[in-house]
């Protein structure tokens, strides 16, 4: 099959998803609400939450979501969605053409080796886009994505220019693509391509050719552009608005974070999941690649460079999170998928490494029978969750079968990738009736519905995490208020947001709001005094 199909079933398999999910209230909600700040009050380099200075991250990603916003008059999940797929697609076809191009280099080598090459060329884009943390970061409204985009690219061009096939032009573009990368997403676009090169470069024993990729053109490139930023962001923000983003958003959070602190060897548990369902196998590739010293062209060394600097690095830093390792990931399955072909698919630990996550696969329809008959998971009863888990629990059983009667390796990894995106389609579909779990977005309109027909001007919100970001879809600021205002007898005409679990677990506010009317959506309530 020809990559270009494997990417319209990738593609149709997210579509559901695309256009169906609400938003997350603890990310997404919030950028839309700086979003729509950012239009109401004029400004371009700097951005505020709430009326708060939001100095996180840098403006690119903020840019296109503004445009949306003006283009189509309206907040479009599919629109936002875009911005996330496109770059993880141009991520999926320089990678597959990274290796298709190293594949070419073999088959006029190793006869055997080039066989073992040719079996696997439909494994190589399938692996890369079911992997749990790309999938995962494809589908949500982040930065993540679009900077991953520029840091491959980056990394791309500088290795056509080491090989010696790159163009006079990638001089220039090398450079912009690391800046676009920093200013998508924060330091580390930048970061991780100056360190993974110059490590490189290092273990090549090419460190004087360092000025060939990080002298004056790319300064100029890159500091000109900071210059330009930095410019905006003084004269609409000012000192404070500067220092928060120079300092507290960099130095403050790589040395002692004020927020996602977790330990050194943080990486080392997250990648387990971050690669999943391909962790064994991509991991254990990686290890005995290094033992066996199978990782030896110019390529798997750079891509092994990539990966150890990336993961270090990122341990070095105060501020973790799983979805910060995203550069690395894409290039460890790269990795293994060129250290396969130098292995026996057959070989036993190859074979266990696959057939290991095709165990909980088997299982997973009997668990979902199992918890959507419970009480606080009865919601997961649904044609299209059951759908999904199924092909869930087939693949499994299909991977199995490929495997041990027979035999071909390559084909029990191909089901899984087929069966994954498959599974995603169906569950996708499910995602109207879950939506009021996803997000707020039922829950404020049926706020807006009841405030309209019981002439209620104020929302009073209690004891919802980042309910302030409402206001994207209220149309106005919320009223946080605490226990002492619900008991309060007084206040009449209001209209109340708040947990299902704060009714159930508090006497005090279930007997506040006992004689009251309530209206339930997903895990929340809707009060009226």
């Amino acid at each position: 099959m020809k990559n270009k199909y494997i990417y319209l079933i990738w593609f149709i398999a997210l579509l559901p998803a695309i256009i169906l999910r609400d938003y997350t209230p603890n990310n997404e909600l919030r950028y839309l609400s700086i979003v729509d700040e950012a239009i109401r009050n004029g400004s371009f380099f700097t951005f505020t939450n709430q009326g708060e200075i939001y100095a996180d991250k840098p403006p690119l990603h903020f840019w296109l979501m503004m445009t949306g916003k003006l283009l189509l008059g309206e907040h479009r999940m599919w629109y936002y969605a875009l911005l996330s797929v496109i770059p993880a697609l141009v991520v999926l076809i320089i990678l597959s053409k990274w290796i298709r191009e190293e594949e070419e280099n073999v088959l006029s080598g190793d006869t055997g080796t080039a066989e073992r090459y040719r079996e696997h060329q439909m494994t190589t884009p399938l692996m890369l886009m079911t992997t749990g943390l790309f999938v995962g970061v494809t589908l949500v409204v982040r930065m993540d994505m679009l900077m991953n985009m520029f840091i491959i690219l980056s990394l791309y061009t500088f290795y056509k220019m080491f090989q010696g096939e790159g163009r006079k032009r990638d001089e220039w573009l090398f450079p912009l693509y690391v800046f676009l990368a920093l200013f998508s997403k924060g330091p580390l676009g930048m970061i991780i391509p100056f360190v993974s090169t110059t490590l490189f470069l290092l273990y090549r024993k090419r460190l004087p050719d360092f000025k060939k990729y990080w002298g004056w053109k790319s300064l100029l490139i890159i500091l000109s552009g900071c210059i330009v930023w930095f410019s905006g962001v003084y004269i609409e923000g000012g000192n404070d608005y500067l220092n928060n983003l120079l300092v507290h958003q960099t130095v403050d959070r790589g040395i002692n974070s004020f927020h996602h602190k977790e330990p050194f060897y943080y990486y080392a548990i997250s990648i387990w999941y971050s690669l999943a369902p391909w962790s064994l196998l991509a991991i254990g590739l990686f290890i005995v690649g290094i033992v066996k010293k199978r990782i030896n062209s110019t390529l798997e060394q750079f891509f092994a460079t990539i990966i150890l600097s990336t993961l270090v690095l990122l341990s070095l830093i105060s501020s973790k999170l799983g979805i910060y390792s995203l550069p690395a990931i894409p290039i460890l399955i790269s990795l293994s998928i060129l250290l396969l072909g130098k292995f026996n698919p057959q070989n036993g630990w190859i074979k266990l490494a696959v057939a290991i996550p095709a165990i909980p696969l088997i299982l997973s329809l009997p668990a979902l029978i199992y918890l959507s008959g419970t009480e606080e998971l009865q919601y997961l009863a649904n044609p299209f969750v059951y759908a999904g888990v199924g092909v869930l629990t087939l693949t499994g059983l299909l991977m199995i079968y490929f495997l041990y009667l027979k035999k071909r390796t390559y084909g029990a990894i191909n089901t899984l990738a087929f069966g994954f995106l498959a599974a995603i389609f169906l569950l996708g579909l499910s995602i109207p009736q879950l939506n009021s779990r996803i997000g707020w977005g039922n829950l404020c309109e049926k706020a807006v519905e009841l405030s309209e027909e019981h002439g209620i001007a104020d929302y009073w919100v209690y004891n919802i995490k980042r309910a302030e970001n409402m206001d994207v879809y209220l149309g106005k600021d919320i009223i946080k208020v605490d226990k002492e205002d619900i008991l309060n007898e007084s206040p009449k005409n209001r209209l109340l947001m708040l947990r299902m679990k704060d009714i159930q677990n508090d006497p005090d506010i279930r007997a506040a709001v006992s004689n009251k009317t309530q209206y339930q959506i997903g895990e929340h309530a809707i009060v009226i005094f």
